[in-house]
């Protein structure tokens, strides 16, 4: 071969390995997490238009079930084959802070971006003065009920406090059609929140002002008490520890449970599986002081700091966080809006359901943003199926707060 064909030949390689690398320099990739059915083809949707808006970015959405996303976030970080955007449970962006793999964001971050969010769902990623994630999801819980088991029970308004929900859900039992009065979800994803609404109401925290952990109070007690009271009564549906979220919400659109506390997105699924359901939205109970709380949830979208194309990754962030956007995307799922523009859209103003859980703000409490959270979560589900399954509460939590101890100090 010529020193002439060799130098064409090898420049022709350069410019197609330079067309390659400026075709990838041109992609975005984004881990998503699935919620719904909804999901996939939103993000399709938004592929398409954005690619349309931004000739010579490619966008690849990578949709995962929730059950497995941290262990697939966890292991493509290890081999550094993550995507240059993920949504993630904001709940573990301490844990990818600490790690140095979450990119800060203040400096894509004008004032008038930043303005565009309600601030109780975009404080959780701020850590330290710097924002790490911007919520994509947000949501609230409050007590949904059975309007028509209501009726036949003879009960005129939802409880206001948990002594009034044991009485109401004895009248739903005393009924005798088989319905529970108070549903109670036992396994997976949240057992352990379900426990802190009760918590909550008895005055206790997931964590005491000195940091350890709350499980050890007598409020805390109390709370446990309440729910193995609940479930030897038979006042829940049978086999608490076998049931998870989605379990209890079917039973729920059955029209086979009283009442239970769950979030916004049930509405939506109840309109679609169950249009003839008679249900309403209420507060969760109260505690003998008047104490109560309901859980505040964000996820958040996060830039990884290994990201090749973060200019073009922003891009896509400041698109997906529009006002129109963010409206399609919250109103599909059945969130709440993170968006102050879209909280004005007469969707949310004059949607009932989504009206209590605004309401509910106000009292919300976070995951506590600590190293080591998730395993102090799963310490309290196993607690409480052990409580649940006939265990003692005050050694339940007793050994619970112990272990939990040990975390918080690691």
């Amino acid at each position: 071969m010529s020193l002439a064909k060799w130098t064409v030949g090898l420049m022709a390689g350069m410019s197609m390995l330079a067309f390659a690398a400026q075709a990838n320099a041109g992609e975005v990739r984004v881990t998503v997490a699935e919620y719904s059915a909804k999901t996939g083809p939103y993000f399709e949707a938004v592929k398409k238009e954005f690619e349309a808006k931004n000739p010579g970015i490619t966008v690849k959405f990578e949709v995962v079930p929730w059950d497995v996303l941290l262990q697939k976030l966890t292991t493509d970080i290890t081999a550094g084959t993550n995507a240059d955007l993920s949504i993630i449970g904001t709940r573990w962006l301490i844990d990818f802070v600490q790690q140095d793999v979450a990119e800060p964001l203040d400096g894509y971050i004008t004032p008038e971006f930043k303005g565009r969010f309600i601030d109780t769902f975009l404080s959780p990623s701020i850590m330290s003065g710097k924002t790490y994630g911007l919520p994509i999801a947000a949501s609230a819980r409050a007590m949904y009920y059975n309007k028509e088991l209501f009726e036949k029970a003879g009960i005129a308004k939802p409880p206001a406090t948990w002594t009034e929900l044991q009485d109401d859900a004895r009248k739903i039992k005393a009924l005798g059609t088989g319905a529970f009065g108070f549903g109670l979800q036992g396994k997976e994803i949240e057992t352990d929140v379900y426990y802190y609404y009760a918590m909550w109401s008895q005055g206790a925290e997931i964590l005491n002002k000195d940091g350890t952990s709350g499980l050890g109070t007598p409020g805390a007690l109390e709370a446990a008490k309440l729910y193995k009271s609940m479930i030897d009564e038979g006042l829940t549906e049978p086999g608490v520890t076998s049931n998870n979220r989605e379990d209890v919400q079917n039973l729920f659109k059955q029209g086979k449970v009283g009442m239970m506390i769950t979030a916004p997105f049930l509405s939506n699924q109840i309109k679609d599986e169950a249009p003839t359901l008679k249900y309403g939205v209420a507060a969760i109970p109260a505690g003998p002081t008047g104490a109560r709380g309901t859980y505040g949830v964000t996820d958040s979208m996060i830039m990884f700091k290994n990201s090749k194309n973060k200019d073009e990754a922003w891009k896509l962030m400041d698109f997906l966080f529009t006002t129109e956007q963010r409206a399609k995307f919250t109103q599909g799922e059945g969130f709440l809006p993170v968006n102050k523009e879209e909280a004005k859209m007469d969707y949310y103003v004059n949607n009932a359901d989504l009206a209590a859980f605004t309401a509910l703000l106000p009292d919300a409490r976070f995951a506590p943003v600590i190293p080591g959270w998730e395993e102090v979560a799963q310490i309290t589900s196993d607690a409480m199926q052990k409580i649940y399954l006939g265990g003692d509460p005050e050694a339940g939590l007793k050994d619970a707060a112990a272990k939990a101890n040990a975390v918080l100090k690691k």
